[in-house]
């Protein structure tokens, strides 16, 4: 019997040369490349298209606009030839084998329906989110508020959402929630729970997936020799305060999609309120910031 298909499906936005590295890193390693362009401007598709021009295994999109990242993946799923696909940052380097590692996994485990690689920083130490508990609201509150210190005590009450603090597993190990950066998905699963929430503008889609993949029965799996090199930020980097918005607005979203039956009402509008205060923190800090850096190049 033949290896199934693989379709891997890449949206960029304003990725630079970053785009053209994990090009180069996945051609050999897919049946298909489908690259969905949200209406860049920085000249990073130029070399794209014309690597594309002779080269059949590459497809492109290219929107008017930026639709967004789940809008943009649903794109790519919906023209995709691949009985699987992999879902990939443009940011993203795939090392040799990354694939073929992760197909073994969907293949070999029964009801996989989606894994993810090890995600690693440029420096080579892991990358939060590759692998995580789904951020419940509790979970949420006990990192804000540094609670993880009581989890020796009360290890099920006080545990954290962040797994890459763990040794390393020897084999594929099924998680709640892994990173959207590096998502294979085969099709059957996929057609099973449905396309990725387009309500979601960018981030928290990712989670939003892994929670209807579970709740359909469907196992998600990490997969540690699965290498894949993220440079986290390089399409969000130009604009902090937009990608916080839509990252709280997200998670707002995921909270009350899958929780609000789980929370009496009051606390559920607690943790939206401590939503919405942690952006106007983190935001008020990247806004001084600026401020600070423009005094400096002033002052020089």
């Amino acid at each position: 019997m033949s290896e199934s298909r693989l379709s891997i499906a890449v949206v960029n936005f304003n990725a630079g040369a970053r785009l053209m590295d994990c090009v180069r890193s996945v051609l050999d390693q897919c049946d298909e490349l489908i690259v969905v362009d949200n209406a860049s401007h920085d000249g990073s598709m130029i070399e794209v298209e014309q690597t594309a021009s002779g080269q059949p295994k590459i497809r492109v999109v290219l929107n008017s606009q930026n639709v967004g990242f789940a809008r943009a993946c649903n794109i790519s799923a919906g023209i995709a030839s691949g009985e699987l696909i992999l879902f990939l940052n443009p940011d993203c380097i795939l090392h040799p084998g990354a694939v073929a590692a992760m197909r073994r996994a969907l293949s070999t485990y029964a009801k996989a329906g989606m894994v993810g690689g090890l995600l690693l920083n440029p420096n080579g130490t892991e990358q939060a989110g590759g692998r995580r508990l789904v951020p419940t609201p509790w979970r949420s509150f006990v990192r804000v508020f540094g609670l993880q210190a009581l989890k020796s005590r009360y290890p099920r009450l006080f545990e954290g959402y962040d797994l890459h603090l763990k040794p390393l597993p020897h084999a594929p190990e099924e998680v709640e929630a892994i990173s959207g950066a590096c998502m294979l998905v085969s099709k059957q699963a996929l057609d099973d729970v449905g396309m990725l929430d387009e309500a979601y503008f960018m981030h928290c889609e990712d989670l939003d997936w892994c929670m209807r993949f579970r709740q359909k029965g469907w196992k998600i799996f990490f997969v540690p020799d699965a290498l894949v090199i993220h440079h986290k930020g390089t399409c969000s980097k130009a604009r902090p305060v937009f990608v916080e918005w839509h990252k709280h607005r997200g998670m707002v979203r995921f909270y009350r999609k899958f929780f609000r039956h789980q929370y009496p009402g009051g606390l559920m509008w607690l943790v939206i309120l401590a939503v919405w205060l942690r952006f106007l923190a983190i935001t008020s800090a990247l806004m001084g910031q600026r401020i600070m850096n423009k005094l400096r190049s002033i002052s020089r």
